[in-house]
């Protein structure tokens, strides 16, 4: 199973660096699971990790001067109106549960700032660049404010899986197929989320 996902891999692009890079830009694997590939592909640790980590990183870039704009282009698309809202509905309240978190406008800005950079930091499920970044945006920081917790978080997720992939470097063909099932059932579990989540109160206002 390992060799039939690392060969799909390699014949997309036809090199095993650019495989690592395009890997971890995607939502869900990123990093986590870009690293273990490299190793299956027959790249050093430090290969991967360096690979995996600018990639994840680079990408965090569109995502904070695109997601908006996308957003807002979508909900003019009748069909993907609701389905939009609700997926915006999702970022915002993470961001309000980090807005919850201070007092004082300027301790409130500088706890946003931490929080950004501990959910990217931590590799638990849906914590990660994407959505890091996602929340940022949502936070109303600006980019100067949110590509250092961006930058440093992902440092510190990235250390935290090169380390790992060291520690069970036997275990790498178990890593990948777990890292694959996982970015499956956590999109799973995000689709149904934003499927019984309701819309923000002030788009449903705006419609009557």
């Amino acid at each position: 199973m390992k060799e039939a996902i690392v060969e799909f891999l390699q014949s997309i692009t036809g090199n095993s660096f650019v495989t690592v890079a395009l890997v971890s830009m995607f939502p869900l694997i990123e990093l986590k699971g870009a690293i273990p590939i490299g190793e299956a592909l027959g790249l050093n640790l430090w290969q991967s990790a360096g690979l995996a980590y600018v990639g994840s990183t680079v990408i965090s870039i569109p995502i904070f001067f695109l997601l908006v704009p996308i957003f807002n282009l979508m909900k003019r698309w009748k069909p993907l109106h609701r389905l939009t809202e609700k997926i915006e509905g999702v970022f915002k309240r993470r961001a309000e549960k980090l807005k919850d978190s201070g007092n004082g406008e300027e301790k409130v800005r500088k706890m946003l700032i931490l929080g950004v950079y501990a959910f990217i930091a931590v590799p638990l499920p849906l914590t990660g660049v994407w959505t890091g970044t996602a929340i940022a945006v949502f936070l109303g920081l600006k980019f100067k404010e949110s590509i250092l917790p961006i930058v440093l978080g992902n440092l510190t997720a990235g250390a935290a899986i090169t380390l790992l992939t060291w520690l069970f470097a036997d275990y790498v063909e178990y890593i990948i197929l777990g890292m694959f099932a996982f970015a499956i059932i956590m999109l799973i579990v995000f689709i149904v989320k934003v499927a019984l989540s309701k819309p923000e109160q002030g788009s449903e206002d705006g419609k009557k």
